[in-house]
């Protein structure tokens, strides 16, 4: 006996939805949330970023800003120079993720061992 189109089995309905596994996609890889993370602050060059996410390779944060900018969330920006140089920032709809990362980084401070952080008071954002 068929089921009527509109009801989803109990399987389906345990999956998880098409936005999460979108946003996976794209924040479940290493490095990105970092990136957009600083970009939440100010347009940073590509050298800024690279110092300001220490691990990261040269290859895989263009890699990364690519992805992103491919997504429609970072507009990378080339400024004529000399010397010249290139500038990232997030777009409306990458600036409409701060909030959410706000809220992931206050759950980290409450919920997660401490990292470590060695910077001093002044230096933290």
């Amino acid at each position: 006996m068929a089921k009527d189109r509109g009801q989803h089995n109990e399987q389906a309905c345990k999956q998880v939805d098409g936005e999460m596994t979108r946003f996976f996609e794209l924040f479940g890889k290493r490095w990105t949330g970092l990136i957009v993370a600083v970009l939440t602050e100010q347009a940073a060059y590509f050298a800024d970023l690279r110092r300001a996410i220490p691990g990261i390779s040269e290859r895989m944060l263009s890699d990364r800003l690519t992805e992103l900018s491919t997504a429609g969330l970072v507009v990378r920006e080339v400024d004529a120079g000399p010397p010249l140089r290139v500038a990232y920032r997030l777009t409306d709809a990458g600036k409409a993720l701060e909030p959410a990362l706000k809220e992931l980084s206050r759950w980290a401070e409450s919920h997660l061992p401490s990292g470590g952080d060695n910077c001093p008071e002044q230096f933290r954002g």
